[in-house]
């Protein structure tokens, strides 16, 4: 299961442009650094597209910042890294626009090892500052795998506790 899933925002629509196309930049090194633009690759560009590169460059930073936050606290369930959706800016920069972080959702060998992975996912999927809508609900699904380790751990604890044979001695 996968946690992170980041909806592209409102703000990865291309507008429809009446200019000529922005400028790109002309080396390897700037494209592939997200968000830091060289001046002379926007000199070109209208207002509307600078106005676009910001929105972008706050959306891959808002982006990065949320699955960083899914990665430190799911600590040893990721089952991998943040994989990234992205959009090229109008400056033929790539910047993330959404993200998700696979972690393993599997329930623990014992009722006591379950209870403690679902409260990780739980603690994973609500990191970020803003939790998405599929955030809520892998917390969801966690926490319901607790709740059937817990109910798990009470019948053992029913069954195996005094008063287990449940016979009654009665004495005339």
């Amino acid at each position: 299961m996968s946690i992170g899933a980041l909806s592209p925002s409102p703000i990865t629509a291309t507008p429809a442009r009446s200019e000529p196309p922005a400028q790109v930049p002309s080396s390897p090194a700037a494209e592939k650094s997200a968000g830091t633009a060289s001046p002379s690759s926007t000199t070109q560009l209208s207002p509307e597209a600078l106005a676009q590169i910001d929105k972008l460059k706050a959306r891959d930073l808002e982006v990065r910042q949320h699955e960083l936050a899914h990665m430190a606290a799911a600590g040893g369930l990721a089952t991998s890294g943040a994989s990234y959706t992205y959009q090229r800016g109008p400056n033929g920069v790539s910047y993330a626009i959404g993200g998700e972080v696979g972690i393993d959702t599997s329930p623990g060998a014992t009722p006591e090892e379950t209870i403690q992975r679902a409260r990780t996912i739980q603690a994973a999927a609500l990191a970020p500052a803003e939790p998405s809508g599929p955030d809520r609900a892998v917390a969801a699904q966690a926490q319901q795998m607790e709740a059937q380790a817990r109910a798990e751990l009470a019948q053992r604890a029913y069954e195996t506790g005094p008063g287990a044979s449940r016979t009654v001695d009665l004495y005339a």
